[in-house]
């Protein structure tokens, strides 16, 4: 019967058969769906079924799959069989992607590596400057923390921030980069640069009392520092009343709140109208086509008339191209943040940026622009 189906379908080949087990291969072409080869041959089996001739078939399907560059045979036939555990009703059918099983070890490896990596100071900032369109100057820096593991080497945050928020090291990770913001906002102020450092404070502290204070002892042990938290709205969504409660605090403690990622996810004006946010960034999903989409300038310039009549500034996220910086400029947008000013840098390169910044930046609305070349920037 193995052979049978193989014979009339096609990339499918037969590897092992046993007392109650048919072992098969299957090649899924690129952009073919996994799921439905296997559907596929559990239609062929089902068909093998002959109730007039007595043959009641009875079976379940476990499978496996993996990208052509994993697909280790032996790893395959292993997971196919957990799988083929979890699929013990009649005609029943699962499928575990390798990928899946790799992200979530990965996953629970940064989580045990965590705790070690803030003691060991595996943890960096890079920074991104936001410009004062009408001033042509750096108003602002944003600070993004980097994981430099000694194994797996740089780990960006989209890959273990996550992991710090199931495990509970998101506090510890916050808390570290404050203190680590604190400093080198201190730094620049000596330098001359007495400019507002902002950090991105997960939702899920946002209702976390014990946070909430310990953040606000550590600013009022700080008072010359100039900070600013960058909260995205659905944070607030989770729980509204204790997160507004607690941007209060931050507030009443100089800190300036900016709204990030506006317009990404589920925006809401009640909730706009009570945070008391100074700055609200637009989402660079409406920004990258700003100068080519019919609908998008629509959207960024009601919004940022919105902002000003609630008395916010408005920043615009992922800025690439110096059309986009003239339409925002007409439009009246107050910062721009993206790769036309500044990719992330080190505090250093930041400091270099800043100290060349009379020379680098003479107007952003006329024809010259920003180019970068290597780690320095020229006029063109």
């Amino acid at each position: 019967m193995g052979q049978r189906i193989a014979d009339r379908n096609d990339g499918v080949e037969l590897i092992g058969v046993g007392r109650d087990l048919i072992e098969f291969h299957l090649s899924v072409p690129y952009g073919e769906d996994a799921m439905s080869r296997v559907e596929a041959l559990g239609r062929a089996l089902a068909q093998q079924q002959d109730p007039a001739a007595g043959v009641q078939l009875e079976f379940a399907i476990g499978a496996a799959c993996a990208s052509a560059g994993d697909a280790d045979p032996l790893r395959l036939l292993e997971v196919a069989e957990i799988a083929l555990e979890r699929s013990d009703d009649d005609n029943g059918l699962e499928l575990i992607d390798l990928s899946s099983i790799d992200r979530a070890v990965d996953r629970l490896t940064l989580i045990a590596d965590l705790p070690r990596a803030i003691a060991a100071g595996e943890m960096f900032l890079h920074y991104q400057p936001k410009v004062n369109v009408r001033q042509q100057r750096v108003a602002s820096v944003e600070a993004l923390i980097r994981w430099q593991h000694p194994e797996r080497g740089l780990v960006m945050p989209g890959d273990f921030i996550a992991a710090a928020e199931e495990s509970g090291q998101i506090g510890p990770l916050t808390l570290w980069t404050l203190r680590q913001v604190i400093a080198d906002q201190r730094r620049l102020a000596a330098l001359g640069h007495d400019i507002p450092l902002f950090l991105n404070i997960s939702g899920m502290l946002l209702a976390n009392a014990t946070f909430i204070d310990e953040v606000c002892e550590i600013i009022t042990a700080n008072p010359a520092a100039k900070l600013g938290f960058e909260i995205t709205e659905t944070a607030v969504i989770r729980d509204p009343e204790s997160a507004i409660r607690h941007l209060q605090q931050f507030a009443d403690h100089g800190v300036v709140l900016a709204i990030d990622d506006y317009g990404a996810g589920l925006s809401s004006l009640a909730y706009l109208k009570q945070l008391p946010a100074k700055e609200l960034k637009i989402d660079k999903m409406f920004i990258t086509q700003l100068t080519s989409s019919h609908r998008d300038p629509l959207i960024v310039r009601s919004t940022i008339d919105l902002a000003h009549a609630l008395e916010m500034e408005v920043t615009a996220e992922g800025v690439e191209t110096p059309a986009a910086l003239a339409l925002l400029s007409v439009m009246g947008c107050d910062l721009i943040q993206g790769y036309l000013i500044s990719r992330p840098v080190p505090f250093a390169a930041l400091c270099t940026y800043l100290g060349e910044q009379d020379q680098l930046v003479e107007t952003m609305t006329s024809r010259p622009v920003f180019l970068r070349a290597g780690s320095s920037w020229t006029r063109a």
